[in-house]
């Protein structure tokens, strides 16, 4: 097990190139396995998350090699419908794989995905949008099989704008006979990423983006070569940690319509940010305002990946914040290993209430979960003397070089084994 030492205190000046969204390279490699022609993804980062999908697409039979950045799926030899219990338990994003599966097999048999501990995350959305579909389903001592004869476009309406259940009804719907009209879609760029990606592969999707999604199905579908979007959550971590340390740091690939809510709210606390194309800048000198009220929402909102980050920010900052989160009812676990650092912040149910002190201090704390854990990192940056953070096992399922890019803005930050 890996820990990181940090001595806090140092400003964070320079540039960082973003790896590309976690987020939209996994339900990328679920969708490579629709075509029997290859698929090359550009620029995969090289997180355990990745590494986990790759080795569920090999279960399935599947060729997946890693070239440089890019990493080259063969589905042609697929030949399996069942995931392990061992890599589902792992990974969330397995729960892609069931749209996938069914429309090139007729059949999915998973366990119930596993992920970060962060609170419930039930599939029911997904299950009944694949019933619609024409998916049969039956639930047995924590698997879930799927059936289906030949799938039938279909209207569909999500009570909730969910990120999975919009890409997993993409994927099963790609290839049904007829149209399927999803209304209550989610809206994250992921979602726009993988619609484009499909239909780059000769898919004939629409309205991504927007809260009406149309798929007309199609007979069959290629190979692709396709770069990811940039990964707007990784953009955030680095410009809050800017904020935190004090500095002027620029983060190269991302938009800033797709961070909008976040550059509003350090605007708030007091940073300067400039936009230049797809740079973003953010100059942060002496202490910082609260935010005063930061609730997490589905995109175009603040996200909920963000929300531990902007926590931390606003411990040390002058004045109360109220952070609500809306998505995840468990998600303020790290809030004991912040209050460590002398953070000071009481947790009611979905709400931290957040009272800025001028500065904590190094201590010794856990990540528990990925975005949590890279909030203590950022934690650890500013405080005053040094930190370690363990168990970055769970940093490393969503961020690249995190240490080397934290190193090059001028972070004392070290990885050891433990």
């Amino acid at each position: 097990m890996d820990k990181f030492i940090i001595d806090g205190g140092k400003r964070l000046c320079g540039s960082v190139r973003l790896q590309s969204a976690k987020n939209s390279v996994l339900p990328l490699f679920a969708a490579s396995i629709l075509t029997d022609k290859q698929v090359t993804i550009r620029a995969v980062p090289k997180i355990t998350d990745v590494f986990c999908m790759a080795q569920i697409l090999r279960e399935l039979g599947a060729e997946v090699h890693f070239c440089g950045e890019d990493a080259v799926i063969d589905s042609s030899d697929a030949c399996s419908h069942e995931i392990s219990s061992a890599l589902t338990k792992e990974l969330r994003s397995s729960v892609f794989m069931l749209g996938s599966l069914l429309t090139r097999f007729g059949r999915a048999l998973i366990a119930y995905p596993g992920g970060c501990d962060i609170g419930l995350r039930p599939i029911d959305l997904h299950l009944s949008a694949l019933k619609r579909l024409g998916v049969n389903i039956r639930e047995r001592d924590g698997y879930v099989l799927c059936e289906c004869g030949k799938l039938k476009g279909a209207e569909i309406v999500l009570d909730f704008p969910s990120v999975g259940a919009t890409e997993n009804i993409l994927l099963a719907a790609v290839k049904a006979e007829g149209r399927t009209v999803l209304q209550g879609a989610a809206k994250e760029p992921e979602i726009v990423d993988l619609q484009n990606f499909l239909n780059a592969m000769g898919a004939k999707v629409r309205g991504a983006g927007t809260d009406v999604v149309v798929i007309e199905g199609v007979k069959s579908l290629g190979g692709v070569e396709w770069e990811p979007v940039k990964d707007r959550i990784e953009a955030g971590t680095f410009l809050i940690a800017c904020a935190v340390c004090g500095g002027e740091t620029e983060v190269v690939g991302v938009r800033a319509e797709n961070v909008r809510f976040l550059l509003h709210k350090l605007r708030e606390n007091g940073c300067k940010i400039g936009v230049k194309n797809d740079r973003i800048r953010i100059e942060s000198r002496g202490r910082l305002h609260s935010n005063r009220r930061i609730e997490t929402m589905p995109f175009p909102g603040f996200p909920t990946d963000l929300q531990a980050q902007a926590t931390v920010l606003n411990a040390t900052c002058e004045g109360c914040a109220l952070i609500v989160e809306n998505l995840f009812e468990t998600r303020f676990k790290y809030v004991p290993e912040l209050q460590k650092m002398g953070a000071d912040v009481e947790v009611r149910g979905r709400n931290a209430f957040v009272r800025g002190v001028k500065r904590l201090h190094g201590a010794t704390v856990t990540a528990g979960d990925l975005r949590g854990g890279a909030a203590l990192v950022v934690a650890a940056l500013g405080a005053e003397g040094t930190s370690e953070v363990l168990d970055l096992s769970h940093i490393d399922r969503g961020y690249a070089d995190f240490r080397e890019k934290l190193k090059e803005l001028g972070a004392d930050i070290r990885r050891v084994r433990t």
